[in-house]
């Protein structure tokens, strides 16, 4: 298998653009028409997640050692979609069809073996990931909505009870979907850790032209059914390998996985000291402010600091939170957690500071981890 010859061409195809995933859902439906009930009934958002990433993963497929973990991970979570094994081969054809149509001449039958070659890897990989974990766990959890609570413009904090015992870490996330919007289903990190009475928090930010978040913030209600999936990353979980304080950066409703942090650090024993840095655009928006103070106030290692940016009338610290954090790092692990552009620019800035890339933890927005919030 020539894996340069799989990222030439994929290089070749993606740039027909938004060209690529047209044809290859018209190809996937036409041969495949049960496959349409497997995606939203708008596809407006869907538009190259799957294809891009396939293309991505195929053409990537000699990297086994980064990928095997992935693509088990993917398998296992696209249970929730009602993927089965029979739909991998569907795909499959749709995909060699897309990049016979847009290589042309350039389609030859050695290149053709490669990818099937190479996709045929990929998905059974995932297929085989995915039957290990039907054996012990649902393809989903149904959580109840026990609490909804406005607590900002556009911000709301649900808490939903689960039905069966859900073992996540601090600072996971996880996929959910509503029913007033179907089949679509975005990432949202855990707010607290792992609790005995098996609740979750969830922080919640209107996007423009989130469907989703549109629903939880506005269309949400008490006693509503939230499905979730498995929980999934560990970029911003704690190593017990590395025992040593905390600089935590929040942006927005980024607090989420950080507050979780925060709550495992509480539960484990005062062995950390944690510098909390919040940042908001104005104070409005410190939207969980109350509870924080309350923590802060209880428990000595940790130092909260609410930072606004864009208030004048805001009578604490005004700054982007990385310019308030900088003066609190003294060689400890940092994690950043926010939108993308306030991630990317805050790991700049620590990185400039001279912060170690290795001390510098942050969640990576990708294709397959569309968030909402």
């Amino acid at each position: 298998m020539d894996a340069q010859a799989l990222k030439d061409s994929w290089h070749l195809v993606a740039r027909s653009g938004d060209q690529v995933p047209l044809f290859f859902y018209s190809a996937l439906f036409l041969t495949a028409p049960e496959t349409r009930d497997l995606f939203p009934v708008s596809m407006a958002r869907q538009r190259d997640r799957l294809v891009g990433a396939l293309g991505q993963i195929v053409s990537n497929v000699d990297r086994v050692e980064e990928l095997v973990p992935f693509l088990q991970q993917l398998g296992r979570d696209h249970r929730k979609f009602a993927v089965v094994a029979e739909h991998y081969p569907a795909v499959g054809r749709a995909l060699l069809a897309t990049l016979e149509h847009f290589l042309a001449e350039g389609w030859t039958p050695a290149l053709a073996q490669d990818w099937t070659q190479a996709y045929g890897l990929v998905a059974q990989v995932m297929s085989d990931a995915a039957a290990d974990a039907s054996a012990t766990t649902p393809p989903w959890w149904e959580g109840e909505i026990i609490s909804h609570e406005p607590r900002a413009l556009g911000i709301a904090v649900i808490r939903a009870r689960l039905n069966y015992q859900y073992p996540y870490r601090p600072g996971q996330s996880a996929s959910i979907s509503f029913a007033l919007r179907p089949r679509i289903w975005r990432y949202y990190s855990f707010a607290n850790a792992p609790r005995e009475d098996n609740t979750i928090d969830l922080h919640v930010r209107l996007v423009d032209g989130g469907m989703l978040s549109s629903a939880l913030v506005h269309g949400a209600r008490h006693g509503d059914v939230l499905r979730v999936g498995a929980p999934v990353g560990d970029r911003l979980t704690l190593s017990e390998e590395r025992p040593g304080d905390l600089l935590l950066i929040a942006g927005g409703t980024g607090l989420a996985p950080l507050k979780a942090l925060v709550e495992q650090v509480m539960h484990e024993g005062p062995l950390r000291k944690v510098d909390l840095v919040v940042g908001a655009r104005t104070s409005r928006e410190l939207y969980d402010l109350e509870a924080l103070a309350k923590m802060d106030a209880e428990h000595p290692w940790l130092t909260l600091t609410p930072v606004v940016s864009h208030d004048p009338l805001y009578r604490g610290v005004r700054s982007h939170a990385v310019d308030a954090a900088l003066p609190a790092w003294r060689g400890q692990d940092v994690f950043v957690c926010g939108s993308e552009e306030m991630v990317q620019s805050t790991v700049a800035r620590l990185l400039d500071a001279g912060v170690p890339p290795e001390r510098i933890h942050f969640d990576e927005f990708t294709s397959d981890r569309g968030r909402e919030s």
